[in-house]
């Protein structure tokens, strides 16, 4: 716009602006035209540029700037559009350097929307529409707002609801919950979501009311939460939009507390949230809008780097960053090529610097490529000193079997390795699954199946350096449950010539497990994390027992804690009312896949020399870039196409979407082409070093693999300039 104040970094006013390093010490401020002195930054600003151009490292400084130059913490906001994404800022404030005198605030729309709710519910819950004004409200998370729906869901089912499609049931409450949530992201009336994804749909007519049953279970699901004052994502970002914020006291709290925003990564919020700001944004008197220019990566959560880019218009003065801090020119080269294909923008030669960056390998079947990602892992390491920490092992997604494979390989090589898949149930941890069984051996009245597999593993997990073959046999002998569920023999009781098989000292801690559990059957029944915290810290976390000094292990158990007081807050009165048990109702859901709350620990513990094995969209939200990236079965469709969602569509569902407009193969390739450029930018903007290209002849179902992203690399690999056989053919 004709009012914006455009620097860049060869300007003087640039160079000013950009003296900072990594270490984020040093003021931010822009001398004026006259020579006077340097002045404190304020007005309104909106920083754009490439991943690894400093734009976070900026927004970092700019918080330090503002804390040293005497402004109080407390009145700085620091928003965000997930948890994970503020945790530079986090990590910033509690370093013992920042200045003391109060905390910014850094949150999420819905973080700061939850707290005022809790403030100001005595005021807004009747005109909200919650029918026990009286009481106070309870705010679910994603499991617990499954477990409400699927309460509600579970008798349409069997009257014949979605009979016409094949999903899990936990997906299918997922995409309810999505639906419920773009509609208050967006600001679509929740009654007229059925209408416009028929009206987008080409397909045959008979499917056509399974989005009436959609719309219809989450009207079902909106009802029960106004009935008992509970609070999912989308309702509070509803009440916070069309309650809170109009309402002229609550703007003024908010005002007059926030005289300072930094807005980070504003390319991935949900257009409500810009609107929101767009109205607060004159009255701050220093604003900092930071957008990537790639961005838009949670797009299919109703991310809309449009209406970002309009907000950002607003602002007073533009800085442009171009030079980044992470990837060197010939993997912008190669970025760029790349980009140019799939997009077909320009039909030219490639930079040839883009080759020294990248190495396509070819196997003939995907445990070949693990095997040889595992070997290269490990010679980078060795013989190049590229610490574990700084290699990212990428996949479109992370099924257990692929994660399985690549944790054992580089386990037998002596690399650390951690993984993280957001879309991870609980009963697919080990860990959890063990600490599940027992609790289900120690409560025999919620008359769960157990089986001797399920024994097997928590006695493997449970008991230090216990074998699979001493495990099996330990099980099959001391748990009948034909004989008496959930009851578990004495070790003393089986003949001497077992004892010397399984060895006295698996079996001392056996029966100090076992004698555990029958104090505790005698005595009264506690909450089911209670219970598990109790067991976790007096027995299996000691010496000798398996989850001594286990980490990870502990890890999933904190996780499995926290996922259970949250559940038992949420629905402890809605149960007790029922008469059911917290922990068996929980239990149930957990063997039913639904989901665990997601906390910030896997991100908090930075593990800087642990390997990552990712999918690639969760890499690009933990913002970490690192030195070298395995790019797993770039063949794979997946890389390209859109996640099956017969219940939802985030792009029909968003406000640059035409409702008279039909949806056609079309729209979906130029989509996913947009998508795949974007993604593909992302990652190797995050990337310093080198990037494997790594694609099997059979993928591991027995499928040829032929996508788009690996006849993209063979178009880029015919453009450039031919040279002497190598790694590239």
């Amino acid at each position: 716009t004709s009012n914006q104040k455009v620097f860049t970094r060869g300007s003087p006013a640039g160079r000013s602006l950009f003296r900072y390093n990594y270490s984020v010490t040093t003021r931010l401020s822009i001398p004026n035209s006259h020579n006077e002195p340097e002045t404190t930054l304020s007005g309104s600003f909106y920083v754009h540029g490439p991943a690894g151009c400093g734009k976070t490292t900026l927004g970092v400084t700019r918080l330090l700037s503002l804390v040293q130059q005497g402004i109080r913490a407390d009145s700085i906001l620091i928003l965000v559009p997930q948890r994970t994404l503020g945790l530079p800022y986090l990590n910033a404030a509690r370093s013992p350097s920042f200045p003391p005198g109060g905390q910014p605030a850094v949150v999420t729309l819905g973080g700061l929307g939850q707290r005022l709710i809790d403030l100001f519910w005595p005021a807004i819950s009747h005109p909200a529409g919650f029918k026990k004004p009286r009481q106070r409200p309870d705010f679910l998370t994603l499991e617990t707002s499954q477990y409400y729906l699927s309460r509600l869901v579970r008798p349409l089912i069997d009257q014949g609801y979605f009979q016409s499609i094949s999903i899990d049931r936990n997906r299918l409450l997922g995409q309810i919950l999505d639906n419920l949530n773009k509609a208050a992201g967006t600001g679509i009336a929740l009654t007229s979501l059925a209408d416009r994804l028929k009206a987008a749909w080409v397909g045959k007519p008979d499917q056509l009311h399974i989005y009436d049953e959609a719309q219809e279970c989450a009207l079902k699901f909106r009802e029960f939460c106004l009935e008992n004052n509970l609070l999912d994502f989308s309702l509070q970002l509803e009440v916070f939009c069309h309650h809170l914020w109009p309402s002229f006291l609550c703007r003024q709290l908010l005002t007059s507390q926030y005289r300072h925003l930094i807005y980070d990564n504003v390319e991935e919020d949900v257009p409500v949230v810009h609107d929101v700001i767009r109205e607060w944004l004159p009255h701050f008197e220093s604003a900092l809008l930071i957008l990537d220019d790639n961005g838009g990566y949670r797009s299919f959560l109703g991310a809309d780097a449009a209406s970002a880019q309009e907000i950002a218009n607003l602002c007073e003065n533009k800085i442009h960053l171009t030079n980044s801090y992470i990837a060197p020119p010939a993997m912008q080269a190669f970025s760029e090529g790349l980009s140019n294909i799939l997009l077909r923008e320009r039909n030219q030669p490639v930079n040839p610097s883009a080759r020294k960056v990248f190495r396509f390998t070819h196997h003939r079947f995907a445990t070949q490529m693990i095997h040889s990602i595992a070997g290269e892992v490990k010679r980078l390491i060795d013989q190049e000193n590229v610490p574990a920490g700084q290699i990212a092992i990428l996949s479109p997604y992370l099924s257990d079997a692929l994660r399985f494979s690549l944790m054992h390989e580089l386990d037998l090589l002596g690399v650390t390795s951690r993984s993280h898949r957001p879309s991870r149930s609980l009963r697919d941890e080990p860990a959890a699954q063990c600490l599940l069984t027992w609790a289900c051996l120690a409560h025999p009245q919620w008359e769960f199946p157990i089986t001797t597999q399920d024994v097997r593993g928590a006695f493997m997990l449970s008991i230090d350096n216990l074998d699979l073959v001493r495990a099996d046999l330990l099980a099959q002998i001391v748990f009948r449950p034909k004989r008496k569920p959930n009851y578990l023999g004495s070790f003393d009781t089986i003949t001497a010539e077992m004892q010397e098989r399984i060895t006295f000292r698996v079996g001392q801690r056996y029966e100090k497990i076992r004698a555990w559990l029958e104090d505790y059957r005698s005595g009264k029944e506690l909450p089911l994390d209670i219970f598990i915290s109790r067991l976790f810290g007096e027995v299996l976390s000691q010496p000798g027992f398996g989850f001594h000094q286990a980490f990870d292990n502990a890890a999933v158990a904190a996780r499995l804690i926290e996922s259970i007081r949250k559940f038992r807050w949420a629905t402890q009165t809605t149960l007790e009312h029922e008469k059911s048990p917290v922990g068996q109702e929980y239990i149930q859901m957990v063997s039913e896949g639904i989901l665990a709350a997601q906390s910030l620990q896997p991100y908090e513990e930075q593990l800087d020399d642990a390997l990552l094995i990712a999918p690639a969209h969760t890499f690009l939200m933990t913002n970490r870039p690192v030195t070298v990236q395995f790019w797993m079965d770039i063949g794979s469709q997946g890389w390209w196409e859109r996640l099956f969602q017969p219940l939802t569509h985030p792009i029909v569902l968003s406000r640059r979407w035409n409702p008279a407009e039909k949806w056609t193969d079309a729209h979906e390739y130029a989509s996913n082409q947009q998508a795949l450029a974007r993604l593909m930018a992302g990652l190797i903007h995050r990337c310093s070093g080198k990037i494997y290209l790594c694609t099997t002849g059979l993928n591991e179902n027995g499928d040829e693999q032929r996508g788009p992203l690996l006849k993209a690399v063979q178009t880029l690999l015919r453009r450039l300039p031919v040279e002497k056989a190598g790694d590239h053919v």
